[in-house]
């Protein structure tokens, strides 16, 4: 990049803790944040615990004015939106979304942009359940003349909530956000599964180089704990059955040949990120500088439990690709990458892939640097997740610690000083991104 970005805010928010220092403490602590399911029944789910967020409410986390606005909310939405407010208090920013007594730098709008990955938002079961009851034949069987409005329809679907359509498409993220805090930038919507929150991250480094905008919110948000979010993943074979009494770190082993899969999570993954130039003129502190971004594609991506083959040989090729432009971008050679922030779903194969591509991309060496991932600690968080892993790369080099916890392949003793680490991920459907971050120490 001809002129960087520096993360000026982060907003995690997952079930490891809301905000950067509830998050940060649980990093170091090594504790494991899956547990039984609360937000819905769950018995009758092969999957019974997930990482869910709790003891939030979105109505904290907006102005009074907006509050009959959340009502149309999804909880991908909700969590983008908190994670942004945390991003944006961390920054210091004085938004729309302050309130008359915050103090900050004010914002000015139209420099301000909007990159926000998303992914495929679940309906609520029991808004479509209004709508199906009054769908069904003599028989009980759901009719789509019953259903539908043509040719005599008897339109079922009109017992959907008046807004229901505004709930659940996936621009309502940014859409929200940039509301709220009064963005009036280049705003933008990435679906790239797991990659989605590093595409994002890549796409608002690009609109800042190129001058049209001073600082861009960006990152990710999603939920899947819901039925139909569970049974999807679950049939993607990219979930391991889990009880509520069973212990999650005896089931989600990242790179271990014994893990038994995934577990799944919810988060919203949000960032701050601003040219140097302009961080340094309001006297805004840096987590990290953002020197190198890449973004590839893998042509037939894997999915556990299809007759697709595939063996712990084979490489995820747009991965390597993508830290492969990284690197290239960020004049960076393979030894001086300090540490990997990499996906490590604990699905065997897949985490074979994954670790094939980082090897290939560093040059094959004999030993490669430590590997951190979070998944078996909040679950994949799909959309959000590499939000939540650059929020974690961005502390460790601010705070000069690996936490040992998190290191689940190689060395877990970090260098001193720790001054570039890698933020990789493939994803189900084949996208991969890479980022590389630097120190500001």
């Amino acid at each position: 990049m001809r002129s960087h970005s520096v993360i000026t805010g982060i907003g995690p928010i997952s079930s490891l803790g809301v905000g950067p220092d509830a998050f940060w403490e649980s990093l170091q602590s090594g504790s494991h944040a899956i547990s039984p399911i609360e937000s819905f029944d769950a018995r009758g789910f092969r999957v019974r615990a997930a990482g869910e967020v709790r003891d939030i409410k979105i109505r904290d986390f907006v102005p009074k004015s907006y509050r009959k606005a959340t009502k149309v909310m999804a909880r991908d939405t909700e969590l983008a939106v908190i994670a942004a407010k945390a991003a944006a208090d961390d920054a210091g920013l004085k938004t729309r979304g302050s309130e008359d007594s915050d103090e900050g730098f004010e914002i000015q709008p139209a420099r301000v942009g909007c990159q926000i990955g998303a992914g495929l938002i679940a309906a609520e079961t029991e808004e479509l359940a209004r709508a199906v009851v009054t769908s069904q034949d003599d028989d009980g069987r759901f009719s789509m003349r019953k259903w539908g409005t043509e040719n005599e329809g008897e339109s079922g679907m009109n017992n959907l909530p008046p807004l229901w359509l505004l709930k659940y498409l996936p621009n309502m993220l940014a859409c929200h956000v940039t509301i709220i805090h009064g963005l009036e930038g280049p705003s933008n919507t990435i679906m790239g599964a797991e990659a989605s929150a590093l595409l994002s991250i890549g796409e608002s480094a690009r609109v800042i180089e190129r001058g049209s905008a001073d600082m861009c919110f960006t990152g990710g948000a999603e939920s899947r704990i819901n039925p139909l979010g569970l049974i999807r993943w679950d049939y993607a074979g990219r979930l391991a059955p889990i009880d509520i009494d069973d212990n999650p770190a005896d089931i989600c082993k990242p790179y271990d040949s014994g893990s038994k899969g995934g577990l799944l999570g919810e988060a919203g993954g949000m960032l701050v990120i601003e040219s140097e130039s302009h961080a340094k003129n309001r006297g805004a502190r840096a987590y990290a500088r953002i020197t190198g971004f890449g973004a590839a594609q893998t042509p037939r991506p894997y999915i556990p439990g299809s007759s697709a083959l595939r063996t712990h040989d084979d490489i995820e090729r747009g991965l390597s690709a993508s830290m492969t432009l990284a690197m290239r971008e960020a004049n960076k050679r393979p030894e001086e990458i300090d540490a990997i922030f990499a996906l490590g779903l604990g699905q065997p194969v897949l985490d074979g892939m994954e670790l094939g591509a980082i090897r290939e991309a560093l040059g094959n060496p004999a030993t490669i640097p430590p590997i951190v991932s979070l998944a078996h600690r909040t679950g994949n968080t799909m959309a959000a997740h590499a939000g939540l892993m650059t929020a974690a790369g961005a502390l460790c080099l601010k705070n000069q610690s690996l936490p040992a916890s998190s290191v689940v392949y190689g060395d877990p003793t970090p260098r001193n000083p720790l001054r570039t680490v890698m933020i990789c991920s493939p994803s189900l459907g084949g996208q991969s991104g890479a980022l590389v971050l630097e120190s500001c120490n």
